[in-house]
C-alpha cells in the first residue's frame, strides 16, 4: 500500500510534468472508483492542472479550482505515460481503472491489481469535502507536529502503539510498512500501550516518525513513478522481511500475523528479546 512517503515523491512527480499542463479528457474505465458525481469528473476537462498536492495518503490535483482527489488503497497505482494511447478503452476486467489524457499526449492511468477494490477518486470544489480527508489527523512532516503534539495525541489511549500509528484520524500518512519501521527505530514494541509511555519515550518515538518517514522521502526524491515501488521494498529495514537478519543486532526478524496483514519486528531491539505469539490477541511469551 502506497503510504505518505510514496504519495509525496508521486505528488513531487506530478508537479513537474503535470502542472501547467491542460486536461484533455479523463476516461473512468472502473465506476466504482468514482466516489462524487458532482462536480462531472467531464468538467476537468479543458481545464489545467495549477498544483499537486498531499494529504495524508491521498494524492491532490488542483485542476483550476477544482480537485481530483486520488486514495490509491491497498493496491492501487499511478503509472505514467509520456505519450498516453488516444483511442479509448472499453471497460473490462484488467486493472485500468482511470486515465487521464492532457493536452501534450501525455497522462497517467490509475490501476488496481487483484480482486479487493479500494482505488477512490473523487472531483470536489474543496479536498475537505473528501471524507477520509475532513477525518486526518496531523500531518507527521508538518511543522505543527511536535513533541507535545504527540504527547496529547499519546494520552491515556489504551491503544497498542502500532494500531495508534496506522489509524489515519490520529496521525496521517503512516500505514503497515512505515509503523513497522519506526518501532524498530524507536526500539519499541508494537504491542506496547500509548498510555504507558514516558516523556522520554514520546520524544524518542517523535524524533522515529520524523527521521523514519523524511528519509524516505529523501530516498524517493527524482524518481520516476514506476521505480517507487522498488525504493520503498530496499529501504525497508523490518517490514517485508521475516526470517532475515535485522541490521542492527543480527537477530531474526519475526512475524505476527493477522486476518489481513502482518507485523515484523526485532525481538532483540524491540521486545527485549522474547518473541511475540502470532496471533492478533498475543501478548509477550513469558
Amino acid at each position: 500500500m502506497p503510504e505518505l512517503p510514496e504519495v509525496e515523491a508521486l505528488a513531487a512527480f506530478l508537479r513537474e510534468r503535470a502542472v501547467g499542463r491542460v486536461i484533455a479528457r479523463i476516461d473512468v474505465l472502473a465506476i466504482s472508483a468514482l466516489k462524487t458525481y458532482d462536480p462531472p469528473v467531464t468538467g476537468l476537462g479543458g481545464l489545467p492542472v495549477t498544483a499537486v498536492g498531499r494529504y495524508g495518503k491521498f494524492l491532490d490535483l488542483d485542476v483550476d479550482g477544482l480537485h481530483l482527489v486520488i486514495h490509491l488503497a491497498r493496491a492501487g497505482w499511478l503509472r505514467w505515460k509520456e505519450e498516453i494511447p488516444v483511442k479509448p478503452v472499453r471497460p473490462g476486467k484488467g486493472p485500468l481503472a482511470l486515465r487521464v489524457h492532457l493536452d501534450d499526449g501525455s497522462g497517467f492511468d490509475l490501476t488496481e491489481a487483484g480482486t479487493k477494490k479500494g482505488l477512490a477518486v473523487y472531483v470536489v470544489r474543496d479536498p475537505a469535502d473528501v471524507p477520509g480527508i475532513a477525518a486526518l489527523g496531523p500531518d507527521p512532516l508538518s511543522e505543527t507536529f511536535t513533541v507535545a503534539t504527540l504527547q496529547e495525541i499519546v494520552g491515556d489511549r489504551r491503544t497498542q502503539i502500532k494500531r495508534l500509528l496506522r489509524d489515519q484520524r490520529i496521525i496521517a500518512g503512516i500505514g503497515n510498512a512505515y509503523s513497522d519501521e519506526v518501532l524498530h527505530v524507536a526500539k519499541m514494541s508494537p504491542f506496547k500501550i500509548a498510555a504507558t509511555l514516558t516523556e522520554e519515550e514520546v520524544e524518542l518515538l517523535h524524533g522515529s516518525i520524523v527521521m523514519t518517514l523524511r528519509e524516505a522521502v529523501g530516498r524517493s526524491e527524482g524518481l520516476a513513478a514506476g521505480d517507487l515501488k522498488a525504493e520503498k521494498k530496499l529501504g525497508l529495514r523490518v517490514h517485508g522481511r521475516a526470517g532475515e537478519k535485522c541490521p542492527i543486532c543480527g537477530d531474526t526478524i519475526r512475524e505476527v500475523s493477522f486476518a489481513d496483514s502482518a507485523l515484523q519486528y526485532c525481538p532483540t531491539c524491540q521486545t527485549g528479546g522474547k518473541p511475540l505469539a502470532d496471533r492478533r490477541l498475543s501478548r509477550l511469551l513469558k
